[in-house]
């Protein structure tokens, strides 16, 4: 009897601690006062414009324009050591096929990152290899490009799928020879003793229409193979891919976070 008393009355107390824990949880510390004049204010910026069929649009002020139309100042081959040989024509950055990935010069990790491409108006090839390019974050991770209108694939290469792994939440793409637009929000991957502690995640709009909703990213992009983490550096270039179709971009825009 004493024992059963015992074990009631130790029961009781740790369902206190735990309640204790739980309420010590929902106690937050604010460095700041809710109206706090003290508190640092937002700095000011200049937002951006919208682009049309006509008119390239503009950067936000704080952000930095990797391509404005002029030239590829800031973006080498996929080796880093050489200009790329993609080209520009009336304006705009051209994948040539057999060049390779195109890649920034500098580096990246946390970021929003706006880019505009158009597959090509002369439609040839189906499925994949329609209008395929690639947007890969931190030269690794990969947001389809693909011309995708009235043209199926697999669901996981649809354009603004994070390739192998999330497909869009809808088709959102124009006919081809169009402009269209990504603006992604990134957050990369952390890494402690060569494995993943935090992995990265990805939001996409593809023409303004959400089609990626924080997705949690689960490794380094593979075609027919399931993604794994690769431990690698904070900061990486951005990459464009060369899939042997001359997809077009232009006003290229990145905002570090």
């Amino acid at each position: 009897m004493k024992t059963k008393r015992f074990i009631l009355i130790a029961g009781v107390i740790v369902a206190a601690m735990l309640v204790t824990l739980q309420a010590a949880e929902l106690i937050k510390e604010y460095k700041w006062g809710v109206h706090d004049n003290s508190r640092p204010k937002p700095k000011i910026i200049t937002p951006g414009t919208f682009s049309t069929d006509d008119a390239v649009g503009k950067a936000p002020s704080d952000a930095i324009v990797l391509f404005d139309g002029k030239n590829l100042d800031k973006w080498c081959d996929n080796n880093g050591t050489s200009p790329s040989k993609w080209i520009i024509k009336d304006g705009v950055m051209e994948s040539v096929k057999g060049a390779g990935y195109i890649r920034t010069k500098d580096s990246f990790g946390d970021c929003q990152l706006h880019v505009e491409w158009a597959a090509p108006s002369n439609v040839i090839g189906n499925s994949q290899g329609r209008g395929n390019s690639g947007v890969f974050l931190m030269g690794t991770y990969e947001i389809q490009v693909l011309d995708c209108y009235e043209n199926e694939t697999y669901a996981d290469g649809y354009a603004a799928a994070v390739y192998g792994q999330s497909p869009p939440l809808v088709n959102a793409c124009k006919k081809p020879g169009q402009w269209q637009t990504y603006d992604i929000i990134f957050h990369r991957p952390h890494f402690k003793d060569g494995k993943v502690v935090k992995p990265a995640t990805v939001t996409v709009l593809h023409n303004g229409v959400l089609v990626q909703d924080h997705w949690v990213i689960e490794g380094t992009t593979w075609h027919k193979r399931r993604s794994e983490y690769i431990a690698h550096a904070d900061a990486l270039p951005l990459k464009f891919q060369d899939h042997g179709n001359p997809v077009r971009f232009r006003n290229v825009w990145i905002r570090p976070l």
